[in-house]
């Protein structure tokens, strides 16, 4: 597919990255010259030096023939105007960046009436995931399918966990929890396990379950798990904003805490959320951090606009309290540095939007077979989950998984059908209308037919 990315920044970066990588030929548009040929010679992308935001501009780049605009400069308003001129002109799907909280209300409206076919706000989609995580504090992540029904959770074994020497085969037997167990992280490998795969202390599991079953599983294997009663946050910035929004939004009954440098930012978010505390002060002085109860916190989460300070903040958190730590990282070059520090849930903005909009490309990719209905990268980024909606293919629906040839390292981890969740086994099968979460190392699946053999 033709797609033109507007604004060369750290979101239009990882988003050129990730859909170049997926083979769609990539046009890139930036005023500034010296960022736009770092980012052609660095992705191997097509590079229009100008303002995205003019037809002529546009029109450069191709826009009669593209298939999709991404418009994610630093300007809301630019980038609505650049979705409204590609629409005219090309008459392509378009995707705009909105981040300014003040639009959060009108964001319907605003799709509607410019025909965008995408909103995405990377701090906003952050927020969602951090109140998730809040909620369910023994997860390391939580991906949701299904609308919300179905949850894809992340969590480490501890050492003395009663899973571990555990064949996958031994786990109905002794676990009486309806879970499936999808992928097995040890080190740098990703497995996608079979019968015979064991568990050792120290992997990084994911595994499909609703949530009652997920709490009991965390208990019988020996998962700390306690609910959130507490919560410091260092950084006032957009996502703690949401953050706040959604717990009070939730009624949430959560002691909250919030340390920023800022005091004009300070005197809003205490004017929004009245009943958090708000904090004006340099959330890295230890002193402060002390004296507000860093070591009786039940959450700390690490949030402010500079990756380095998260990272130390999180660490100090770590070494003083047992709270659940959340670290914001803007990025991603480094993932598999942090990858070994205590920093708890890891939180990229930028890999969240790329994640929603390749979900949306591979759909708008193939009409007429089993879209993709929504799509996560598990495992840091090794392997991928994909919800697809099922359709009457005679390839596919009425056949057992027992007789159905899959490709290696593919697994089928649930089936929602009529509103009820299914855990797959040899006997079951897929109907049309059913909904199917495929987990699998393997990229780049667009439609259901791709996980044959």
């Amino acid at each position: 597919m033709n797609i033109i990315v507007v604004g060369c920044g750290k979101v239009g970066l990882t988003l050129a990255d990730q859909l170049n990588k997926e083979n769609h030929n990539i046009t890139i548009i930036d005023s500034n010259e010296k960022v736009l040929r770092h980012a052609v010679d660095t992705l191997d992308v097509m590079g229009i030096n100008g303002n995205g935001a003019m037809l002529r501009t546009q029109q450069e780049a191709g826009v009669k023939n593209a298939d999709v605009l991404i418009a994610a400069t630093d300007s809301d308003e630019i980038n609505m105007l650049c979705c409204l001129i590609a629409k005219k002109e090309g008459n392509c799907s378009t995707i705009a960046r909105i981040r300014n909280p003040e639009y959060s209300e009108e964001i319907t409206y605003l799709r509607d009436e410019l025909n965008l076919a995408m909103v995405i706000n990377p701090e906003m989609a952050a927020a969602k995931e951090i109140e998730r995580l809040l909620r369910f504090p023994s997860a390391m992540k939580i991906d949701s399918f299904s609308r919300g029904k179905i949850d894809l959770i992340r969590a480490k074994l501890p050492e003395n966990s009663s899973l571990c020497g555990l064949k996958l085969y031994e786990l109905t037997s002794n676990f009486k929890v309806n879970v499936l167990i999808c992928s097995i992280e040890r080190g740098d490998q990703v497995m996608i396990p079979d019968g015979h795969s064991e568990f050792r202390p120290g992997d990084v599991i994911s595994f499909i379950a609703k949530p009652q079953a997920a709490n009991a599983f965390f208990r019988q294997c020996g998962i700390e798990y306690a609910p959130i009663r507490s919560c410091m946050i260092v950084g006032g910035g957009r996502v703690t904003y949401y953050i706040s929004k959604y717990l009070q939004d939730n009624h949430m009954k959560l002691k909250l805490k919030i340390i920023d440098t800022d005091k004009d930012r300070c005197d809003f978010i205490a004017d929004e959320f009245p009943e958090a505390t708000i904090i004006n002060g340099d959330g890295t002085d230890q002193d402060l951090l002390l004296r507000e109860g860093i070591e009786n916190t039940d959450a700390f989460c690490s949030l402010t606009g500079f990756d380095e300070e998260n990272i130390m903040l999180s660490l100090y958190a770590g070494k003083l309290s047992k709270a659940r730590l959340i670290t914001k990282i803007n990025r991603i070059a480094f993932e598999n540095v942090t990858s070994e520090m205590n920093l708890g849930s890891v939180i990229y903005p930028k890999q969240i939007v790329a994640d929603h909009i390749v979900q949306y490309v591979r759909a708008l990719q193939n009409t007429q077979g089993s879209n993709v209905e929504t799509l996560y990268k598990i495992a840091d980024g090794k392997a991928e989950a994909l919800e697809f909606k099922v359709k009457d293919d005679p390839k596919i629906v009425h056949h057992t998984f027992a007789e159905m040839k899959f490709k290696p390292n593919v697994l089928i981890a649930a089936i929602m059908r009529n509103h009820k969740m299914i855990t797959p086994r040899g006997a079951d099968y897929l109907l049309p209308g059913d909904n199917v979460i495929v987990i699998t190392t393997n990229t780049g699946f667009n439609d259901l037919k791709d996980i044959l053999a």
